[in-house]
């Protein structure tokens, strides 16, 4: 009786020391993997690939469309290390440097400023270089970046 209960109490002992079940690591050097990832965010996503660029994704979520680019990738344009997250609106060239500073004072994870043509833009990076990070933290940088984006637009469209 007392060897079966000292085997019992090895066996939970063990159990509760053993290594936790790794997490899937994710990296942007295969381009699907990201695109099932926001795919699993429920929002469609078409991979784009040209043969002199970076890949990127082309989405969209609640009518807010943005990118999903590919960055630090090798000469072959493959073997990507970073995202970034990418969106702009058209339609608002006429909010102030001031404004847009005002929100990256005030703002974490992402910045803002306006493009070539006076269009104000956000922007989040995200690093997945070496080993790649858990999917599950993948996953979590797109429901910051959506908050971000409702709050972009929010921001600049705010009278």
């Amino acid at each position: 009786m007392t060897n079966r209960l000292f085997c019992a109490a090895l066996t939970i002992a063990a159990a509760a020391t053993a290594s936790p079940v790794h997490a899937e690591l994710v990296n942007a050097k295969n381009p699907q993997t990201i695109k099932a990832v926001v795919e699993s965010q429920g929002w469609p996503a078409t991979l784009i690939t040209k043969p002199d660029d970076n890949p990127y994704i082309e989405s969209n979520r609640n009518g807010l469309k943005f990118l999903v680019l590919f960055m630090n990738c090798d000469d072959d344009k493959k073997n990507c290390k970073t995202l970034q997250y990418y969106m702009g609106f058209s339609d608002a060239k006429d909010l102030s440097l001031d404004k847009l500073n005002k929100w990256n004072k005030d703002k974490r994870f992402a910045r803002a400023y306006q493009d070539d043509e006076g269009d104000p833009v956000l922007e989040m990076d995200v690093d997945l270089d070496f080993a790649g990070i858990p999917r599950e933290n993948v996953g979590e940088s797109f429901n910051t970046w959506a908050s971000l984006m409702d709050s972009f637009r929010e921001y600049v469209f705010d009278k």
